[in-house]
Protein backbone atom coordinates (compact mmCIF):
# COMPACT_ATOMS: atom_id res chain seq x y z
CA UNK A 1 0.00 0.00 0.00
CA UNK A 2 1.44 3.41 -0.97
CA UNK A 3 1.98 6.22 1.55
CA UNK A 4 -0.76 8.23 -0.18
CA UNK A 5 -3.18 5.34 0.26
CA UNK A 6 -2.33 5.09 3.94
CA UNK A 7 -2.88 8.82 4.39
CA UNK A 8 -6.26 8.60 2.68
CA UNK A 9 -7.20 5.62 4.84
CA UNK A 10 -6.11 7.40 8.03
CA UNK A 11 -8.38 10.33 7.28
CA UNK A 12 -11.36 7.97 7.42
CA UNK A 13 -10.26 6.25 10.60
CA UNK A 14 -8.84 8.96 12.86
CA UNK A 15 -10.11 12.43 13.74
CA UNK A 16 -9.05 15.39 11.63
CA UNK A 17 -6.75 16.61 14.42
CA UNK A 18 -4.68 13.44 14.12
CA UNK A 19 -4.08 13.59 10.37
CA UNK A 20 -1.00 15.82 10.72
CA UNK A 21 0.55 13.31 13.10
CA UNK A 22 -0.18 10.47 10.67
CA UNK A 23 1.50 12.34 7.81
CA UNK A 24 4.62 13.11 9.85
CA UNK A 25 4.93 9.54 11.13
CA UNK A 26 3.86 7.07 8.39
CA UNK A 27 1.82 4.26 9.83
CA UNK A 28 3.09 0.73 10.14
CA UNK A 29 0.97 -2.39 10.33
CA UNK A 30 0.26 -3.38 13.92
CA UNK A 31 2.56 -6.38 13.54
CA UNK A 32 5.45 -4.03 12.80
CA UNK A 33 4.38 -1.59 15.50
CA UNK A 34 4.69 -4.41 18.02
CA UNK A 35 8.44 -4.44 17.36
CA UNK A 36 8.80 -0.68 17.83
CA UNK A 37 6.54 -0.21 20.86
CA UNK A 38 8.01 1.13 24.07
CA UNK A 39 10.62 -1.18 25.68
CA UNK A 40 8.40 -1.37 28.77
CA UNK A 41 6.13 -3.90 27.05
CA UNK A 42 8.88 -6.25 25.92
CA UNK A 43 10.85 -5.99 29.15
CA UNK A 44 8.08 -6.73 31.62
CA UNK A 45 4.99 -7.78 29.70
CA UNK A 46 3.36 -4.45 30.40
CA UNK A 47 2.29 -1.40 28.46
CA UNK A 48 0.54 -2.03 25.14
CA UNK A 49 0.39 -5.80 24.70
CA UNK A 50 -0.92 -7.56 21.58
CA UNK A 51 -3.07 -10.48 22.73
CA UNK A 52 -5.01 -11.35 19.56
CA UNK A 53 -4.92 -10.70 15.81
CA UNK A 54 -7.00 -7.93 14.31
CA UNK A 55 -10.43 -9.19 13.28
CA UNK A 56 -10.66 -10.07 9.59
CA UNK A 57 -14.46 -10.01 9.61
CA UNK A 58 -16.26 -7.96 7.00
CA UNK A 59 -17.53 -4.54 8.12
CA UNK A 60 -20.65 -4.93 10.24
CA UNK A 61 -23.22 -2.23 9.52
CA UNK A 62 -25.97 -3.77 11.60
CA UNK A 63 -27.10 -2.74 15.05
CA UNK A 64 -24.17 -2.48 17.47
CA UNK A 65 -24.62 -4.01 20.90
CA UNK A 66 -21.64 -2.28 22.50
CA UNK A 67 -22.22 0.84 24.62
CA UNK A 68 -18.80 2.10 23.45
CA UNK A 69 -19.12 4.29 20.30
CA UNK A 70 -15.51 3.56 19.34
CA UNK A 71 -16.15 -0.20 19.45
CA UNK A 72 -19.11 0.26 17.10
CA UNK A 73 -16.94 2.31 14.75
CA UNK A 74 -14.24 -0.39 14.72
CA UNK A 75 -16.79 -3.06 13.84
CA UNK A 76 -17.91 -1.01 10.83
CA UNK A 77 -14.36 -0.81 9.49
CA UNK A 78 -12.49 -3.06 7.07
CA UNK A 79 -9.66 -5.26 8.39
CA UNK A 80 -7.11 -2.82 6.92
CA UNK A 81 -8.78 0.10 8.67
CA UNK A 82 -8.73 -1.88 11.92
CA UNK A 83 -4.96 -2.32 11.54
CA UNK A 84 -4.63 1.47 11.38
CA UNK A 85 -6.97 1.85 14.37
CA UNK A 86 -4.86 -0.61 16.36
CA UNK A 87 -1.69 1.31 15.55
CA UNK A 88 -3.35 4.48 16.82
CA UNK A 89 -4.55 2.71 19.96
CA UNK A 90 -1.00 1.60 20.69
CA UNK A 91 0.08 5.24 20.42
CA UNK A 92 -2.57 6.07 23.00
CA UNK A 93 -1.16 3.36 25.27
CA UNK A 94 2.27 4.97 24.86
CA UNK A 95 0.72 8.21 26.11
CA UNK A 96 -0.52 6.35 29.19
CA UNK A 97 2.99 4.99 29.75
CA UNK A 98 4.38 8.54 29.52
CA UNK A 99 1.80 9.66 32.07
CA UNK A 100 2.71 6.82 34.42
CA UNK A 101 6.39 7.65 34.00
CA UNK A 102 5.64 11.26 34.96
CA UNK A 103 3.69 10.04 37.97
CA UNK A 104 6.63 7.90 39.10
CA UNK A 105 9.04 10.82 38.72
CA UNK A 106 6.77 13.14 40.67
CA UNK A 107 6.37 10.61 43.48
CA UNK A 108 10.13 10.24 43.67
CA UNK A 109 10.37 14.02 44.03
CA UNK A 110 7.91 13.87 46.91
CA UNK A 111 5.17 15.78 45.13
CA UNK A 112 1.67 15.76 46.60
CA UNK A 113 -1.18 13.54 45.35
CA UNK A 114 -2.97 16.69 44.19
CA UNK A 115 0.02 17.89 42.16
CA UNK A 116 0.33 14.47 40.54
CA UNK A 117 -3.36 14.19 39.70
CA UNK A 118 -3.49 17.69 38.22
CA UNK A 119 -0.43 16.99 36.06
CA UNK A 120 -1.90 13.74 34.72
CA UNK A 121 -5.27 15.27 33.89
CA UNK A 122 -3.48 18.12 32.10
CA UNK A 123 -1.35 15.66 30.07
CA UNK A 124 -4.42 13.69 29.02
CA UNK A 125 -6.35 16.80 27.98
CA UNK A 126 -3.36 18.23 26.11
CA UNK A 127 -3.13 14.99 24.09
CA UNK A 128 -6.70 15.20 22.79
CA UNK A 129 -5.64 14.05 19.31
CA UNK A 130 -4.21 10.81 20.69
CA UNK A 131 -6.97 10.19 23.24
CA UNK A 132 -9.65 10.44 20.54
CA UNK A 133 -7.88 8.41 17.88
CA UNK A 134 -10.29 6.03 16.17
CA UNK A 135 -13.24 8.39 16.50
CA UNK A 136 -14.75 10.05 13.44
CA UNK A 137 -14.84 13.87 13.25
CA UNK A 138 -18.59 13.66 13.83
CA UNK A 139 -18.09 11.58 16.99
CA UNK A 140 -15.43 14.01 18.23
CA UNK A 141 -17.77 16.96 17.66
CA UNK A 142 -20.58 15.17 19.50
CA UNK A 143 -18.29 14.29 22.41
CA UNK A 144 -16.95 17.83 22.67
CA UNK A 145 -20.45 19.29 22.62
CA UNK A 146 -21.51 16.90 25.40
CA UNK A 147 -18.40 17.73 27.44
CA UNK A 148 -18.95 21.45 26.95
CA UNK A 149 -22.53 21.15 28.18
CA UNK A 150 -21.69 18.90 31.12
CA UNK A 151 -18.31 20.26 32.23
CA UNK A 152 -18.00 23.65 30.55
CA UNK A 153 -14.92 22.31 28.76
CA UNK A 154 -14.82 20.50 25.36
CA UNK A 155 -11.83 18.43 26.52
CA UNK A 156 -13.75 16.87 29.39
CA UNK A 157 -13.78 17.25 33.17
CA UNK A 158 -11.15 19.31 34.94
CA UNK A 159 -9.06 17.94 37.78
CA UNK A 160 -11.31 19.70 40.29
CA UNK A 161 -14.44 18.22 38.74
CA UNK A 162 -12.90 14.75 38.85
CA UNK A 163 -12.00 15.28 42.50
CA UNK A 164 -15.64 16.12 43.22
CA UNK A 165 -16.65 12.89 41.48
CA UNK A 166 -14.10 10.49 43.01
CA UNK A 167 -13.40 12.12 46.36
CA UNK A 168 -9.62 11.66 46.37
CA UNK A 169 -6.66 12.80 44.28
CA UNK A 170 -5.36 9.22 44.13
CA UNK A 171 -8.54 8.12 42.35
CA UNK A 172 -8.32 11.10 40.00
CA UNK A 173 -4.82 10.01 38.98
CA UNK A 174 -6.02 6.43 38.48
CA UNK A 175 -8.92 7.59 36.29
CA UNK A 176 -6.61 9.75 34.16
CA UNK A 177 -4.44 6.76 33.22
CA UNK A 178 -7.31 4.36 32.55
CA UNK A 179 -7.76 2.63 29.19
CA UNK A 180 -11.09 1.31 27.92
CA UNK A 181 -10.84 -2.48 28.12
CA UNK A 182 -13.70 -2.85 25.62
CA UNK A 183 -11.91 -0.79 22.94
CA UNK A 184 -8.59 -2.50 23.62
CA UNK A 185 -10.18 -5.95 23.40
CA UNK A 186 -11.86 -5.09 20.08
CA UNK A 187 -8.40 -4.39 18.62
CA UNK A 188 -6.69 -7.42 20.17
CA UNK A 189 -4.83 -5.36 22.77
CA UNK A 190 -4.46 -5.07 26.51
CA UNK A 191 -2.97 -2.20 28.45
CA UNK A 192 -1.02 -3.41 31.47
CA UNK A 193 0.30 -0.92 33.98
CA UNK A 194 4.09 -0.83 34.30
CA UNK A 195 5.97 -0.76 37.64
CA UNK A 196 7.93 2.43 38.24
CA UNK A 197 11.27 0.59 38.11
CA UNK A 198 10.50 -0.61 34.57
CA UNK A 199 9.28 2.79 33.39
CA UNK A 200 12.28 4.62 34.80
CA UNK A 201 14.74 2.10 33.35
CA UNK A 202 13.29 2.29 29.82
Amino acid sequence: MSLNSVRSLARRVVPTLLVAQVVLFPLQPASAAAHTAHPCRSLAGCGSVVVAPVSQAAPDHGDCTSPEPVVCQIRRETPTEREVARDQRMRYHQLLEDMEREECAMREEGRSEEDIARALVRMRNDAKDVVRAGMTPEQVAELEARNQKKYGNPLGPTADQLYMKYGSWEKVAEAATRSSAAVDRELGLEFRHCPCEVLQAA
